[in-house]
């Protein structure tokens, strides 16, 4: 068992709620996720709750010294041990409902992606609506928004209330496909436009 993956399932086990996987995610859906990211620019990327980061690696190595890249980690051992690995990502050790606070003490009005790492289909409704409306307040009008959930979490009411509040909060949502080489399979939802 590697590193990250024994951090990871020491943190779950202490707050599944809040971990919501039990081991970091793979290069094939880091790259399935992070699919959105400008070629060109400037962008204000911003990742939600990116752990031990395999997001965050990919996110690097796309923007590849462009924009602004904040990375929003709640649990404090994972945002320090981030902070060290990626020295030039902005780590903020936060939560994710105080996005717009975050990028406004940046000087930075709006994300142009938010790529999430976020256990939705873990979070009660009340905690999932203020979460997205904090993510889509944030978000420029013509900015995507992708993140991903595990196969085996489709029949829960959770995850299927939070697929419906995506269709609510966004103009397009699309499903992407099943990446099975990941422990456990998931897939991606891309969004854009998000509604005022």
């Amino acid at each position: 068992m590697s590193n990250d993956t024994s951090l990871f399932l020491g943190q779950f086990l202490r707050a599944p709620s809040k971990i919501g996987a039990v081991a970091p995610s793979s290069r094939r859906l880091a790259a399935n996720v992070c699919a959105p990211i400008p070629e060109r620019g400037e962008p204000t990327v911003v990742e939600l709750g990116p752990g031990t980061g395999p997001f965050t690696a990919e996110i690097q190595q796309r923007l590849a010294g462009r924009g602004h890249h904040l990375a929003v980690e709640v649990n404090d051992l994972m945002a320090r041990l981030l902070a060290d690995r990626f020295p030039t990502v902005d780590v903020a050790h936060a939560d994710a409902a105080k996005l717009g606070e975050l990028l406004r003490e940046r000087g930075l009005r709006q994300a142009d992606v938010v790529v999430s790492g976020l256990p939705w289909a873990a979070f009660p409704e009340e905690t999932q609506h203020e979460l997205l409306r904090a993510v889509t307040s944030a978000m420029s009008p013509v900015a995507a928004f992708t993140t991903f959930s595990y196969v085996h979490a489709i029949p829960l009411s959770r995850a299927r209330r939070f697929r419906a509040l995506l269709a609510e909060r966004f103009e397009e949502v699309v499903p992407g496909r099943t990446v099975w080489r990941n422990p456990p399979p998931a897939f991606v939802f891309h969004a854009r436009r998000p509604r005022p």
